[in-house]
């Protein structure tokens, strides 16, 4: 099924020592990696400051933009948890003022997407 959700798009968690090894020098003094998952070849981690967003590009993953969202700028979010024939939960945010979600990110039933969601109101609210 690990393959199977990857082709999905479906996130999986990935652990902090991983992230803090690959993406800490996009950290800034005093932020640390809170939690972080990884999809297909896209990354996108919370940290005690911000969401950050990997997103790998081209053939061969060489390019990667880098998109930094302080949870200021989150002005709401929502939680579709996964049903019995949707085997999946869609995590959607918004930025600002935006009326179109800036996020849209899908979990498989491995991830426990209220915890997802406690931690992100935590930082929002």
């Amino acid at each position: 099924m690990g393959l199977f959700n990857k082709i999905l798009g479906n996130a999986s968690e990935v652990s902090v020592e991983k992230l803090n090894e690959k993406y800490g020098r996009l950290l800034t003094d005093n932020e640390q990696v809170e939690l972080g998952f990884k999809l297909f070849r896209d990354t996108f981690m919370f940290t005690n400051k911000r969401l950050i967003l990997i997103d790998v590009q081209g053939l061969t993953g060489n390019k990667a933009e880098y998109r930094s969202m302080p949870y200021k700028s989150i002005s709401r979010f929502s939680l579709e948890t996964a049903g019995t024939f949707d085997l999946d939960a869609e995590l959607k945010i918004w930025i600002s003022s935006e009326n179109l979600p800036s996020v849209s990110k899908k979990f498989n039933k491995s991830i426990d997407v209220y915890e997802v969601q406690k931690y992100l109101a935590s930082k929002v609210m």
